[in-house]
């Protein structure tokens, strides 16, 4: 992919991602912090029951976490496809006895018009995970 198209999705990724920690994530890793604090006051507790406690509070970040990890492992399987299709386009070209120049302007707009494709799916699977973690932990 080019450098200029590769340049794109990452920064609309970063974005989204930054978003959803600044909006979605830092809360529920303060809700983290607050409960396993929460978990460690009681004096009566044995040790086990403590660690578990605070096991169940770091519950729901975690599931956030692989939430968003997957989400985006998604994304990116989807745009490699997407482009290892426009690959194999080319390379049929060439094969066929197309000129080199027509062939790698080809190739350029076709994964041009993958990262469009794909970029244009970012607010969707923004929203989709925004409410997927706003019901985690509820």
């Amino acid at each position: 992919m080019a450098e200029l198209q590769q340049l794109r999705v990452q920064e609309a990724v970063d974005s989204m991602v930054k978003c959803l920690e600044r909006e979605n994530i830092r809360k529920m890793q303060g809700l983290m912090f607050r409960c396993s604090a929460g978990c460690c006051e009681d004096s009566q507790a044995s040790m086990q029951q403590v660690h578990q406690c605070i096991e169940r509070c770091h519950a729901p970040l975690a599931q956030a976490q692989a939430l968003v990890t997957s989400e985006l492992e998604k994304f990116q399987d989807r745009l490699a496809r997407c482009t290892m299709h426009c690959n194999d386009k080319a390379k049929d070209s060439i094969d066929a006895g197309s000129k080199e120049l027509q062939v790698k302007r080809q190739l350029e707009s076709c994964v041009t018009t993958c990262v469009d494709d794909h970029m244009n799916l970012i607010p969707t699977m923004t929203k989709k995970m925004k409410e997927s973690l706003s019901s985690i932990g509820k």
